[in-house]
């Protein structure tokens, strides 16, 4: 069962778009919990993405894309 990553809600416009700056993995990496996964920002403001479990990950978005805040960003089986 597949492990959905979302880009974070970092702010109180939910349906505002933020850029996936960086991804720190590629598809088909193994991830650990807790692993800095991904860079998004919202507003001039980054967060990290860690990952919630151990798996191998695939990468939905491209770097530098524009997400709207919530959406589906990556998977880890």
């Amino acid at each position: 069962m597949s492990t959905v990553i979302t880009f974070p809600v970092m702010s109180k416009d939910e349906s505002a778009e933020g850029v996936l700056s960086t991804w720190f993995v590629r598809t088909g990496e193994p991830v650990r919990t807790g692993q800095v996964i991904a860079e998004v920002m919202v507003d001039k403001v980054s967060m990290d993405v860690e990952a919630p479990v151990d798996g191998t990950v695939t990468c939905l978005v491209e770097e530098e894309a524009a997400v709207v805040q919530g959406s589906e960003i990556a998977r880890i089986d």
